[in-house]
């Protein structure tokens, strides 16, 4: 397992996410980003339209999905 914050994750807070694989911590990512949606919390929705913005340059978007993926597996293994 290895833990990755919202923050870390390109959000706006601390709450962390544990996970096997990027996959899964970005998946865990996605879905507290839908719930702050929902909240509408205001830092979440800025750093979403950061977000948005990246999409609009497919390249930047898959460079920045590659940064996360190499931050997520150059993090140590989680100690019990």
């Amino acid at each position: 397992m290895k833990t990755m914050t919202c923050r870390q994750l390109g959000g706006a807070c601390d709450a962390t996410f544990r996970a096997e694989t990027f996959e899964e911590i970005a998946a865990m990512s996605k879905a507290h980003g839908t719930e702050m949606f929902q909240k509408g919390d205001e830092a979440h929705l800025q750093a979403m339209h950061k977000m948005r913005e990246l999409m609009h340059e497919p390249d930047a978007m898959q460079k920045w999905h590659e940064e996360r993926r190499k931050a997520f597996e150059a993090l140590p293994t989680d100690s019990l």
